[in-house]
């Protein structure tokens, strides 16, 4: 049998501790250091860039964002409406305001508010005793005169018989001629006079100028009565109803689109349901300075009485336009220490200002009179803080100021 030898373990071999590590050369070192900076400034102008651009980025985005964005609209050309509606007063077509032309007392009176007369007719008497007296002496002057005026003609005649005979001079008859020139002189004078105070007289009795309705008496009987002075209330005043005048203010911006002979509709709080026409028959010519505006008279038919001197009523005016007005919303107004004006936007998308004139404010709606044109874009709803020459950016509405053609107006209502 045969033993096997048991295995013997390896020697382990340890390095001897004096030798050399292994030697890299400074070529691989130089290029390894390189690289490395190569690298890091990859990094670092990579790292730059980025952070410029995200700038960059950045501040466009700030830039974009404080643009403001806006709507525009161009302003519509329309005929909302051809008719205006404004406040008149009614007032009798004729009436007079009655004054006693004499002094004295109310005798007595015979028409009453409403009473209906006639022209010519008696409607008071005034007692005037001092009157009476002054004519009872002018016709007792008057006679005076005229027998003194007789007395000096047979005077002259007589005298002129004489001169033949020299017993009288040329001188006499002269002075007898003067004198009964002036006595002639004289009665005349008297005479109208007497006249003048008939006619005071006559005028004792007031009488209507023409027919029409008692509308106001100021006196009674026994009230005093002052002739002459025209101040104060009237006695009676008599108008005529039978035709009315309606008296309304216009706008001036209104005056040229309404024209003589046109037709107007009025409405009275008296009548709700109903409508009465009148006839424009004449304009003052001239504007208020107080109001601004012109005044205007217009003729309605009330034979039938139904209607008052002195009411209300809304009147309701036929306008003629030459051409359809422009309308803008009323958002787009921007009132300001320049006045009122709308903000456009340029072809450069650029804020414009201009100021306008507003004809009719319509609510929602705003007529412009004058200071826009039709192919304008407005802006509906200015934002705060803008001013001319801002950029602005046009979300919605027409992005150019080229007006839109009949064709296009006609697909966008479709």
């Amino acid at each position: 049998m045969s033993i096997e030898p048991e295995p013997r373990e390896p020697e382990l071999i340890a390095p001897e501790p004096d030798a050399p590590p292994p030697r890299v050369s400074r070529r691989k070192l130089g290029l390894a250091g390189l690289l490395g900076v190569s690298v890091a400034a990859v990094i670092v102008v990579t790292g730059i860039m980025a952070r410029d651009k995200s700038n960059a980025e950045l501040r466009d985005w700030t830039d974009a964002q404080a643009i403001p964005s806006v709507a525009v609209a161009l302003p519509d050309a329309k005929l909302l409406t051809a008719t205006l509606d404004l406040p008149g007063r009614l007032e009798a077509y004729s009436r007079a305001p009655i004054f006693a032309r004499v002094s004295g007392y109310l005798k007595s009176w015979s028409a009453d508010i409403g009473a209906k007369v006639k022209a010519g007719q008696v409607i008071a008497e005034i007692e005037a005793p001092d009157l009476d007296q002054q004519l009872l002496q002018a016709r007792a002057d008057l006679a005076s005169q005229q027998a003194s005026a007789r007395l000096s003609e047979a005077t002259l005649n007589r005298r002129k018989t004489l001169v033949a005979s020299n017993f009288v001079s040329a001188q006499e008859i002269d002075e007898r001629t003067a004198d009964l020139a002036n006595k002639k002189a004289a009665v005349n004078s008297g005479q109208a006079n007497v006249e003048r105070l008939e006619a005071l007289a006559g005028y004792k009795n007031i009488t209507v100028p023409f027919d029409g309705v008692i509308t106001e008496r100021n006196t009674d009987v026994g009230a005093l009565i002052s002739g002459g002075a025209g101040t104060g209330p009237a006695m009676f005043v008599v108008s005529d109803i039978t035709k009315l005048r309606v008296y309304v203010n216009v706008p001036q911006s209104y005056v040229p689109a309404i024209k003589i002979g046109a037709k107007a509709e009025l409405t009275l709080p008296d009548y709700p349901n109903r409508a009465f026409t009148a006839t424009l028959e004449a304009s003052s010519q001239a504007v208020d300075v107080g109001s601004g505006t012109t005044r205007m008279q217009l003729a309605l038919d009330n034979s039938r009485g139904e209607l008052m001197p002195g009411g209300y009523a809304n009147v309701r005016l036929n306008l003629s336009h030459d051409g359809a007005p422009l309308h803008i919303p009323a958002s787009a107004l921007v009132f300001g220490r320049n006045g009122l004006r709308v903000a456009t936007v340029g072809p450069d998308d650029r804020v414009l200002f201009k100021k306008v004139a507003i004809a009719r404010d319509l609510g929602r709606d705003i007529e412009i009179a004058s200071g826009l044109a039709s192919e304008d874009r407005i802006i509906t709803a200015p934002p705060d803080g803008i001013n001319d020459g801002d950029p602005v950016r046009v979300v919605s509405g027409p992005k150019s100021a080229k007006p839109a053609t009949a064709s296009e107006k006609q697909d966008s209502k479709g």
